[in-house]
């Protein structure tokens, strides 16, 4: 994309659950429980397109948090992301209600084959008109494994070599089908050419996947690959796959040097740091004005309650935190035995200078389940913030995660989109039908994966 042009990727950030990735949200005054409707999430594409954000993408787990003392009682009583719909199901009748907007959704390569995921997210960008994109993630709970029939989750490094496979086979399927193979001649009779049409026959380390593909190249050649690895292993597995990357950087200072790092490993795995885009994770809480948003602020920090962030840490970490005092350090043994979403116990870490740190560093300092590093502000503040991240550069874009559904949405759309459309950040229309043309991103060539 031209450098002049360069505009800001704004992603919503969905849940099709009863809540937003806050618990708290449910509790809100303004919030719909309509959540199991189709209107309720029809509305939200609506609004999000209303507003051209690139796309509305859904975050996912198998599994209700139930790590914290083993049991989900307190996770179904306290509204804690106890209700979880199949996104792509939902995503569908989205497409529906929609012409452009970007439509993504979380799959795990641990709990399905890669022949199930690449069916299904090419046979969404065909239903879409180009419009799918795929969030991989590997998967932290073992809760979730004990509910797809095994006994834990995979250990860390494991998941992402497993997860490296897994992505050639699904690459390999997308390219099973040369874009001209069809070409319906009734005539002559012949359907498509045989020889434009490959199997893929893929025997590794830990999978094997025959093929042919049975579903044609897509639209966008490919869908778009999401992808949110923030420790080692996962920046490594991100900037081989990933074109569209999420980041939780809580500062600018550090997002500015994960934003130059995370480019240059991209640059290392051979591939253009121009055709990856990176959006960091952003809680707005917008008002007319910065009174009425720093109200809205406080009222909304009476809502979360500390089994909410228990829970959820307990979650994040694959580590149950139900019989640790808040204020007492852990054992080096407990967080080694943290086996979840590493970039949350390394920044604990990190921020708090100790080794072993307290329950009460890792509630605070990682903000589960409640308004953490909110930006508070009126349309100005806001697109202030957004200004200065953007030509910074500490990321290419945001991933816009509401605190209620779906207020929060209409009012970022109807009061900070203006604003920095004014200050020619943001669009004005969209140029093109795909989601690689919102992203400026190129279209794939057969094999262009393969390094």
């Amino acid at each position: 994309m031209n450098a002049a042009k360069r505009q800001i990727a704004l992603v919503g950030f969905l849940q099709a659950q009863n809540c937003t990735t806050i618990p708290a949200a449910w509790r809100h005054p303004d919030a719909r429980h309509d959540v199991t409707s189709v209107g309720f999430y029809q509305h939200i594409a609506k609004v999000l397109e209303r507003g051209l954000f690139d796309l509305g993408f859904f975050d996912d787990r198998l599994a209700m948090p139930d790590m914290f003392g083993g049991d989900h009682k307190h996770t179904v009583e306290n509204g804690i992301r106890c209700v979880k719909l199949d996104a792509v199901t939902v995503l569908t009748t989205m497409g529906m209600a929609t012409t452009k907007l970007g439509l993504g959704a979380t799959y795990s390569t641990t709990y399905f084959p890669p022949f199930h995921i690449a069916r299904v997210f090419s046979t969404l960008d065909h239903m879409t008109g180009g419009r799918a994109a795929w969030n991989v993630v590997t998967s932290v709970n073992d809760n979730e494994a004990k509910n797809m029939g095994l006994s834990q989750a995979p250990d860390h490094d494991t998941r992402y070599d497993q997860a490296d496979e897994f992505m050639e086979i699904v690459h390999g399927h997308w390219d099973t089908w040369e874009e001209d193979a069809i070409v319906a001649d009734r005539d002559s009779g012949l359907y498509a050419h045989g020889d434009k049409v490959h199997r893929l026959d893929h025997e590794g380390s830990h999978y094997r996947s025959r093929g042919p593909f049975t579903v044609p190249r897509t639209p966008q050649g490919h869908p778009v690959v999401i992808q949110a690895g923030q420790s080692g292993r996962g920046i490594e597995f991100a900037a081989r796959w990933g074109e569209l990357l999420f980041m939780a950087n809580p500062d600018i200072g550090r997002a500015k040097e994960n934003y130059v790092k995370v480019k240059e490993v991209i640059g290392a795995a051979g591939r253009d740091p121009e055709q990856v885009k990176i959006a960091n994770l952003t809680f707005p809480v917008v008002g007319r004005t910065m009174a009425e948003a720093e109200d809205r602020r406080a009222a909304y920090d009476e809502l979360p309650n500390l089994i909410d962030d228990l829970s959820l840490l307990s979650e994040g970490l694959n580590f149950d935190f139900s019989d640790k005092a808040l204020d007492e350090p852990l054992s080096a043994e407990d967080v080694e035995a943290m086996t979840g979403i590493q970039g949350i116990r390394n920044q604990v870490i990190e921020v708090t200078g100790k080794q072993t740190p307290t329950l009460r560093d890792f509630v605070e300092v990682s903000g589960r389940g409640r308004l953490a590093h909110p930006v508070v502000g009126g349309p100005v503040e806001l697109a202030d913030y957004f200004e200065e991240w953007f030509t910074t550069p500490a990321c290419d874009g945001f991933v816009i995660a509401g605190t209620h559904m779906p207020g929060a949405f209409e009012d970022f759309v109807d009061l900070v989109v203006p604003e920095l459309q004014r200050r020619g950040l943001f669009r004005t229309e969209y140029s093109g039908n795909t989601l690689r043309d919102h992203l400026g991103l190129s279209q794939p060539q057969l094999g262009s994966w393969k390094r």
